[in-house]
């Protein structure tokens, strides 16, 4: 039988091995399990975990930048990621980009990611304190480290605070006294002592308090021997310390970043290493190639400790380095399992949700903000929306909501210049095909698609392709889907031995005389819904128009049958106008104003229909013929 530590269980045996980990992912929704019982149920079964630290970013466009990057590393499988606290970045602020607060909500919410917020006693009274940690809670924060903090006003050395908590053992108690256990709490240890510490042991002492006070689990601050951890972690056991313990791990990418890092930290740097580097100080890349080599051996042999059950990273907000580590170690989930079809959030307001619109499913930030103030998510079944309110998307200029393509990288993509509309349909050609443009720049994102094209679009690529070099503009679609395995790798979702099923759907804007050769061409197909909309709201369809229709579920053993997809014609009304909208924002608002290039997607915009079908009932092969394909 495991040990159990605290409530906390290590299986006796090393956890590094020599073949790459299987790590065990929460692939179920529905209940929110926190941090420490996610750690205790990943050390009972043997698989270790790793976790990476971010810091917020000093400008609006670098929010934009880490926000993909965060995106990016999440979806290697994180047990969860966590952003500093800055004092004088206004930490507080939940809307501020460069703000730790803010920028842990965007991880939390649109990044899906378990997110842990750093806080810290300076710069701030208790009053103030309470206040950040309401905050903390009313975005769906669930995860805390509690640090003292630096010096304030920027000094070298701690002055008491009359006025505010001067420990961070007090700032976990005021956790604990006004949250209970809402909130899982994370403390810092030193391998080395803190510098500031009147001695080792002294620094030892004052950790248990931050543990008996409260405290869930430890990181420590970073080493650069697998010994000096250990050495630390025997100290914390004889002295009663029994949580989970996290060695912190640097990934040494720059000599001008290691010297800052240590003279910040003050640590001292083993001879071994500083002789090593100092004869490449000035090749970056020699240098990040033998920081990987070195902290890869260090992890490794952390790994293989019966007491180490996981590893967390300081990225220094960089990806290269600390993805081929994990990559190397292992560790690195390559094929995430997917809970449901679209991109969840994280926060546990949401755990229940199992049921969206298919419109949003290539732009989920954009559902997660209109839904943002919602009481309650659809769970089960979607019905009847008619009283749901979906928040305005008027704000563009929201970090998170913002293109992450560099707007020179879209005209690149999307046309310098645009001629004709058949341009246009050309770039939509580009990116289904996934073949260059003329400029030979391949069109990796649409304004409708943040991302490239899901494995599903490559069963239908070929017909896809065809109607929009023919002005039929895809901007959403799935194929039919009859009985497929839930593990399969284009189409599959949910938990193992399942079954999926999916409708045929196809979402697109073309001119107003292809929507009308459209309906007489669907009058052969009775089976087919269609619905037909321009910008102004005038409408055709024969569809029910309150109905929602399941056009995805999955049948899995010991559940009811799952329907996390519908076509709403409620929702579809305010997701018509978020269509038509993105014409502009971003793609016409690429061009100066009166140029031609902007006045084809002004004229786009007025004069084309947004079109939707889906099959009832779907044969074999016979849903490519509806797309169009038999017609000229």
């Amino acid at each position: 039988m495991p040990e159990l530590l605290n409530g906390r269980a290590t299986n006796g045996n090393s956890n590094y091995k020599e073949t790459p980990y299987s790590p065990v992912l929460e692939s179920e929704y529905g209940e929110y399990r926190s941090l420490t019982e996610r750690m205790n149920r990943r050390i009972q079964s043997g698989d270790p975990w790793y976790s990476l630290e971010f810091f917020p970013p000093r400008t609006a466009n670098g929010a934009v930048n880490l926000v993909s990057r965060i995106e990016r590393m999440s979806e290697g499988g994180p047990m969860f990621c966590d952003i500093t606290w800055h004092p004088a970045g206004d930490p507080g602020n939940t809307e501020k980009p460069t703000s730790s607060t803010c920028m842990a909500a965007t991880m939390l919410n649109y990044c899906g990611v378990e997110t842990m917020l750093h806080i810290t006693c300076s710069n701030q009274d208790e009053d103030g304190l309470k206040r950040n940690l309401q905050k903390a809670k009313d975005i769906g924060l669930k995860n805390l480290l509690a640090l003292r903090g630096d010096p304030p006003d920027g000094g070298d050395t701690w002055k008491k605070q009359e006025e505010g908590l001067n420990y961070a053992t007090d700032l976990v108690k005021v956790i604990r006294r006004e949250h209970g256990d809402h909130f899982t709490i994370c403390v810092a240890g030193y391998p080395t002592g803190h510098p500031e510490s009147t001695s080792y042991g002294d620094d030892l002492r004052h950790l248990k308090e931050k543990v008996d006070a409260g405290a869930d689990f430890i990181i420590t601050q970073l080493f650069f021997k697998p010994e000096t951890f250990f050495q630390f972690l025997r100290d914390c056991r004889e002295i009663g310390i029994t949580c989970p313990i996290i060695p912190g791990v640097l990934p040494i990418q720059a000599y001008q970043s290691l010297r800052h890092i240590v003279k910040l930290s003050r640590l001292e740097v083993p001879k071994e290493i500083l002789d090593t580097i100092e004869p490449i100080k000035d090749n970056d890349e020699a240098i990040r190639n033998f920081g990987v080599e070195q902290c890869f051996q260090m992890c490794r042999e952390l790994l293989k400790h019966e007491d180490v059950h996981g590893v967390h990273f300081y990225t220094l907000n960089r990806e290269v380095a600390t993805i081929e580590i994990l990559r190397r170690l292992g560790m690195w989930v390559e094929e995430p399992c997917k809970p449901l079809p679209w991109k969840q959030t994280a926060n546990y307001v949401r755990c229940k949700e199992d049921v969206r619109p298919i419109f949003w499913r290539s732009r989920p930030k954009s559902y997660i903000h209109r839904t943002s103030n919602w009481d309650e998510f659809p769970n089960g079944r979607w019905g009847n929306s008619s009283a749901a309110s979906f928040g305005d998307l008027t704000d563009y200029y929201l970090f998170y909501l913002k293109h992450k393509t560099p707007k020179e990288d879209l005209l690149k993509m999307w046309g310098e210049e645009l001629n004709s509309e058949q341009d246009v349909w050309d770039v939509f050609h580009c990116y289904i095909s996934g073949c260059p443009n003329t400029k030979e720049v391949k069109v990796c994102s649409m304004p409708w698609n943040d991302e490239e094209l899901s494995p599903e679009t490559n069963l239908i690529k070929e017909q896809l392709e065809a109607i929009n070099k023919r002005g039929v503009l895809t901007i959403n679609s799935q194929p039919n889907v009859n009985g497929a395995p839930s593990s399969d790798s284009k189409v599959g979702w949910g938990s193992p031995n399942g079954y999926i099923y999916q409708k045929a759907y196809l979402e697109f804007f073309t001119t107003k005389e292809n929507g009308i050769a459209l309906k007489k061409i669907l009058k052969n197909y009775p089976q087919v819904n269609y619905h037909i909309v321009n910008k102004n709201g005038e409408e055709d369809t024969n569809c029910d128009l309150t109905t929602p229709i399941a056009v995805t579920w999955g049948v899995f053993p010991g559940k009811e049958i799952i329907q996390p997809t519908v076509v709403d014609p409620i929702a579809f009304k305010t997701w018509k106008d978020e269509a038509f909208e993105l014409w502009k924002h971003p793609w016409g608002n690429l061009y100066p104003e009166g140029s031609q290039s902007r006045k084809i997607i002004d004229h786009i915009f007025d004069s084309y229909y947004l079109n939707r079908c889906w099959r009832l009932e779907d044969r074999h092969h016979q849903w490519k013929r509806w797309m169009l394909m038999d017609s000229e």
